[in-house]
C-alpha cells in the first residue's frame, strides 16, 4: 500500500466513522483490506481506493470495510468493579431516585458491544438484581450497539467457545448458558430468555443524533472513546449526556478519562461518572 493509498483510505475512515488511523497502523490496514481485494478481484490498492471513492460503490461496501478494520475486544465481566458498582451502588440510587421508589423500566446502552459479551453480562447482573429486588417487579431493557455489522450478528447468535465464558461465575453459567449437544464441539448459547432481553443495532457514534427514545438510566461507554481524537470524543461525550436521565451512570473503560472536558457529569468512583439530580 503506497503512502498516498494510505492516507486516502484513513482520512476517509477518520472522518466518516472517527477512528484514528494514524501510520503506524498502516502495516495493520493493509492487511485487513488485502482481504476485500481479493474478494472483489481487484489486484491493487489503489484500485481499492478508486473503488471506495467511485460514484458507483455500494454502501455494502463501506459497510464490508469497517467491518475490515474496526478493532473488537471485549470479555464476559471485563472491568468486574463495575458490575459490582451497578449492583451495589448505581441501581439502588437510580431506584430510589424515583418519585415511586422505583421505576418499571430501567433503560440501559451499552455502546461498542461488539461480539455481545459486555450487554449479555449486563443483562445476567440485572436479571439477578430484579429476581432479588424486593419491591415491585423491575423491568429493564438493553440496547446494544456497534458499528460494525459482522460483531453484531455474532453477537445475536449468543454463541461462545468454552474459553470466552470461563469469566462467567459457575452458577450464573448453569442458569445463563446452554452447551452445545455436539460435544465435540465446546460451544455454548446464551439462554433464549437472556438473548430476548438485548437487542442489537448498527449505529456509527458519529451520528448527528442518537436515535434512542427515552432518557437512560446507565450507559457503558467502555474502551471506546480511545479510538477517537479529542474533538471527536468531546462531541460524543456531549451527546452521552444528553441522553443520560438526571442521576445516570456512564461507565467508561480503565484506560478513560473525562477529566477536562466541559460535560455535565462528576465522578463518583474510577471511571464511573454521574449526571446531577
Amino acid at each position: 500500500m503506497s503512502n498516498r493509498d494510505f492516507s486516502r483510505l484513513s482520512l476517509f475512515i477518520e472522518r466518516e466513522f472517527g477512528i484514528k488511523m494514524p501510520a503506524i497502523k498502516k502495516t495493520m490496514l493493509e492487511g485487513r483490506i488485502r482481504k476485500r481485494l481479493r474478494y472483489l478481484g481487484l489486484e491493487s490498492f489503489s484500485q481499492y481506493c478508486d473503488y471506495i471513492f467511485s460514484a458507483h460503490v455500494v454502501e455494502d461496501e463501506i459497510i464490508h470495510m469497517v467491518n475490515a478494520v474496526t478493532t473488537n475486544k471485549t470479555d464476559f465481566f471485563r472491568e468486574p468493579q463495575h458490575f459490582e458498582y451497578l449492583i451495589k451502588t448505581a441501581l439502588p440510587s437510580l431506584i430510589a431516585n424515583q418519585e415511586d421508589g422505583y421505576r418499571k423500566t430501567l433503560m440501559v446502552w451499552s455502546a461498542g458491544c461488539s461480539s455481545g459479551e459486555e450487554p449479555y453480562t449486563l443483562a445476567m447482573v440485572l436479571t439477578e438484581f430484579a429476581e432479588q429486588f424486593s419491591g415491585p417487579t423491575l423491568n429493564f431493557s438493553i440496547i446494544a450497539t456497534d458499528i460494525s455489522t459482522a460483531v453484531l450478528d455474532k453477537a445475536k447468535q449468543g454463541i461462545y467457545e468454552e474459553e470466552k465464558i470461563k469469566p462467567i461465575l459457575l452458577n450464573f453459567r448453569k442458569k445463563f448458558l446452554m452447551r452445545n449437544k455436539n460435544g465435540e464441539q465446546r460451544l455454548f448459547r446464551i439462554i433464549p430468555e437472556l438473548r430476548s432481553l438485548v437487542k442489537f443495532r448498527r449505529l456509527n457514534l458519529l451520528e448527528q443524533e442518537f436515535d434512542f427514545r427515552e432518557e437512560l438510566n446507565v450507559i457503558f461507554c467502555r474502551n471506546v472513546l480511545i479510538y477517537f481524537e479529542r474533538e471527536t470524543q468531546a462531541k460524543i461525550l456531549n451527546k452521552i449526556c444528553r441522553l443520560l436521565c438526571p442521576g445516570g451512570f456512564l461507565f467508561v473503560g480503565h484506560s478513560e478519562t473525562l477529566t477536562g472536558f466541559d460535560i455535565n457529569l462528576f465522578p463518583v468512583a474510577p471511571t464511573i461518572y454521574m449526571r446531577p439530580k
